[in-house]
């Protein structure tokens, strides 16, 4: 299966929130069954390291909701609550080995690993620039990114699709309005 996704390469803890997309109105889920969640963990490179069975599944679910709650409502307790009760499931051990120092994730349950590493990530963009993480600017796009440009001013998930589509309605509905 090919990832079907709009939107690809954004970090894992947004590109997971972006399982979640609307296309021509309707709601489109990769994660509806274990295959899109092999899908979603080749993606992002997390495909030797995790099964993609029930258990990631139902765990790599929980911490999407628990994302999209923190990421709607930020420092809101309830959800800052629940992000926290998915980070219980994991820890980030120091090592030391021939390379050099390093660290290596340690999980209650490897079938918490992927929503973990998300949940993980989602922290390291709050630690890096909160207020480039961002929903896209279209009505009808449910799709999230981390904003990389220069000035800090993307407004769309892409230009291409709901950048354009909100430049033709502003188009459209000018000439609509002109005699």
């Amino acid at each position: 299966m090919n990832d079907p996704r709009p939107l690809l390469g954004e970090p894992v803890s947004l590109d997971l929130l972006n399982t979640r997309w609307n296309h021509e109105g309707v709601r489109e889920d990769l994660l509806s069954g274990t295959e899109g969640l092999g899908v979603w963990l080749a993606a992002n490179g997390l495909d030797g390291r995790f099964d993609a069975d029930a258990a990631t599944l139902r765990h790599t679910l929980a911490a999407r909701e628990a994302l999209l709650a923190a990421v709607r409502r930020p420092g809101d307790p309830i959800t800052s609550a629940a992000l926290d009760a998915v980070l219980e499931h994991g820890r980030i051990r120091a090592t030391l080995d021939a390379r050099g120092p390093g660290e290596r994730a340690e999980f209650t349950d490897p079938s918490w690993g992927p929503g973990w590493t998300a949940a993980r990530d989602y922290l390291d963009l709050l630690r890096t620039a909160p207020d480039r993480i961002r929903a896209c600017a279209h009505e009808a796009c449910v799709l999230h990114f981390f904003d990389t440009s220069r000035n800090g001013t993307r407004r769309w998930c892409s230009m291409a699709a709901c950048g354009n589509r909100a430049k033709a309605s502003r188009h459209y509905a000018r000439v609509k309005d002109t005699p």
